[in-house]
């Protein structure tokens, strides 16, 4: 019996390669075992060639993405050195284009599946095991019918007398019904145990009725959608298995109402105690209110939806073939955050055709506007097979030869601004998307930025590349202090009152009256004080509340009597943790201080607030009536 490996090198160990599992299922279907061998692109090549040499195959077969394929051709001649009669099959959108290129370029493959290989595989698999149709050589003595595998014919070194069969890009179609995707289901009952912790990756669909020029779904025409039946016993099997995130693949999610309602109302049924978080990708502004009304419902946690935006600016939205209607998508995102009961990220891509700095800017304002959970900040990509791949001449442009093949440059923004914004991802996303400091920054945006957020994060961008932290690891803890530092040079240049943000001189004296007294000595004050009040919030709120700077005005010893009392019942009218917390009872204070918190807090006026964590995670915060006043001691 041939003894197949299905390989898949994934982007983090947190994440499930969907791929690797139609194939193995696909090998199932002609009464053919295989195993599966999930690795990551951080993985040391030597344990990597280990890896594969220890199940020791007669065929393996490999996902090639855009964040794995420069690993893949890395490990390829190395494999073809130790195990030499091996038959490699590659797949995936990577060699799914350009198929001689790379097979001339990769001697060690025998054979790319092109497009959707679910079929392709069937038949390849029919040849080389059931009908033994290749040689010593490891060449087919068949041809295949299915035009989604590539292969080779004649000698083992290309040149002269080799023949690469190139075929075409394929999709899994069912003839008699065109529009009804029919797929194996890819999970086994097995593995479960081992995979429940991790992102399990699914697709009810597959094509997109929008064309949008980056995408590879462009290359592609209609929607094919799963039989709902099968779709919901499905979901059935990843609650059964207390699976923690199901993300779905759906190129958009909501491409048809009679396909994606009857799915989110079975999620919305689902038992209170289902932990499964289930991730979509919509088109925001084509929700319409029953859906709506039906996501607000929904039980906290239960869903989370992505929404690409991609950019605000019409023009640049017209180059790229796509339409977004803005009114709508601020109004639905603005209603689907109103019960905050489900996660909303967002998407921006940096480089799009014609958009400079300044558009990107205002596109920046323009979704930071809105608040939600997380916006992406993408660089543009040039994918084989994508429309974009056309404009590369018109609009200038310059992209990175290999994987991820990010752009460099185009007509309007230099590689120097390029640059600089992938530093401005990188503050943005330790900070905002962090969910770290973010009442402190929005105080410092709205009262020293005129609510621009996007000079806020330029400024603190120039400041933290001057600061060398874009080259050196910057820890949780570490990101309050830069921040203050920026607020004391922001404050002491007078930001507020004083000229525009980009325009500041930041080595400017602070400005002082005829006594020699800064004019805004109680005002920068009182920034501090709330500043400070600002961030000890945002630190007990993000991170599971466990970095707590030490230059903040901490007070849990200052009232510790007083929160003492309130955690042993010793308070008057009811006021005691027992009353607040139901079925709270104390234990111990180790106990105790892991799940929850008080602090005391002094604009705009004295308040103290308990911060509750579940399993060490921040989950709520509530007001407490205590007695504030400190005893004076002698």
């Amino acid at each position: 019996m041939k003894k197949i490996l299905w390989l898949a090198f994934n982007a983090k160990f947190s994440h499930t390669s969907l791929t690797v599992r139609y194939l193995r299922q696909a090998a199932a279907q002609l009464n053919i075992e295989s195993d599966i061998l999930e690795l990551t692109i951080n993985n040391y090549v030597p344990d990597i060639l280990s890896e594969i040499y220890a199940h020791q195959p007669d065929i393996i077969g490999i996902a090639c993405y855009i964040w794995n394929i420069e690993l893949v051709k890395h490990i390829l001649p190395l494999v073809r050195k130790v195990l030499p009669n091996t038959l490699i099959i590659c797949g995936g959108p990577e060699v799914s284009y350009g198929v001689a290129e790379f097979m001339e370029a990769q001697p060690a493959v025998d054979f790319v599946i092109r497009g959707e290989g679910e079929e392709a595989i069937c038949e390849l698999l029919e040849l080389l095991i059931n009908q033994q149709a290749v040689n010593k050589d490891r060449r087919l003595t068949a041809v295949p019918i299915n035009p989604g595998i590539a292969w080779r014919e004649g000698a083992l070194e290309t040149g002269s007398g080799a023949v690469i069969h190139e075929g075409q890009a394929v999709t899994v179609m069912d003839k008699l019904e065109p529009s009804v995707l029919r797929l194996p289901f890819p999970y086994i009952e097995a593995e479960m145990a081992e995979i429940r912790e991790k992102i399990l990756y699914y697709e009810t669909s597959r094509g997109c009725p929008f064309s949008c020029a980056y995408c590879l779904s462009c290359a592609t025409a209609g929607v094919r959608y799963r039989l709902l039946a099968e779709v919901l016993g499905e979901l059935d099997f990843f609650v059964a298995h207390d699976v923690r995130q199901v993300k779905f693949v759906d190129r958009t999610f909501n491409a048809k109402k009679a396909h994606f309602l009857p799915i989110i109302q079975y999620i919305r049924n689902l038992p209170p105690a289902c932990r499964t978080n289930f991730h979509f990708e919509v088109a925001v502004d084509y929700l319409d209110g029953e859906t709506i009304a039906l996501l607000q419902s929904m039980p906290r946690g239960r869903v989370q939806l992505e929404i690409g935006v991609q950019t605000t600016n019409k023009a640049v939205l017209r180059r790229i073939s796509r339409v977004n209607h803005w009114e709508d998508i601020c109004r639905n995102i603005k209603a689907l955050q109103k019960n905050h009961n489900m996660h909303i990220h967002t998407d921006l891509i940096i480089g799009l055709p014609g958009e400079d700095l300044a558009s990107f800017g205002r596109s920046f304002n323009d979704l930071y506007r809105l608040h939600t959970d997380m916006l992406q900040l993408g660089f543009l990509k040039f994918l084989k097979g994508s429309a974009m791949m056309d404009m590369v001449a018109d609009y200038h442009y310059e992209y990175m030869d290999i994987g991820p093949y990010e752009v460099l440059s185009n007509a309007v923004l230099d590689y120097g601004e390029i640059r600089w914004l992938h530093i401005f991802e990188q503050v943005f996303e330790l900070y905002y998307n962090g969910g770290r400091c973010l009442r402190a920054t929005e105080y410092l945006i709205e009262h020293f930025f005129g609510g621009d957020a996007f000079q806020f994060y330029s400024r603190f961008t120039d400041y933290w590349e001057k600061l060398g932290n874009h080259r050196r690891a910057v820890s949780a803890k570490q990101l309050y202090g830069y921040l203050w530092e920026f607020f004391e040079m922001v404050l002491k240049a007078d930001v507020g009152n004083g000229p525009p943000a980009g325009a500041i001189d930041w080595s400017a004296e602070t400005h002082r009256d005829k006594s020699g007294q800064n004019h805004r000595d109680r005002s920068a004050q009182t920034h501090r004080l709330i500043m400070d009040n600002l961030m000890r919030f945002d630190a007990l709120t993000a991170d599971s509340g466990q970095n707590r700077p030490d230059f903040l005005h901490w007070n849990r010893e200052k009232y510790q009597a007083q929160t003492a009392a309130f955690w042993r019942d010793k308070l008057p009218n009811g006021q005691g943790a027992s009353a607040v917390l139901e079925g709270f009872k104390f234990t111990n204070w180790r106990e105790l201080n892991k799940k929850y918190h008080i602090e005391i807090f002094d604009v705009p006026q004295s308040k103290a607030l308990l911060f509750i964590y579940e399993r060490r995670v921040f989950d709520r915060v509530m007001e407490l009536n205590l007695t504030l006043q400190v005893k004076k001691t002698d």
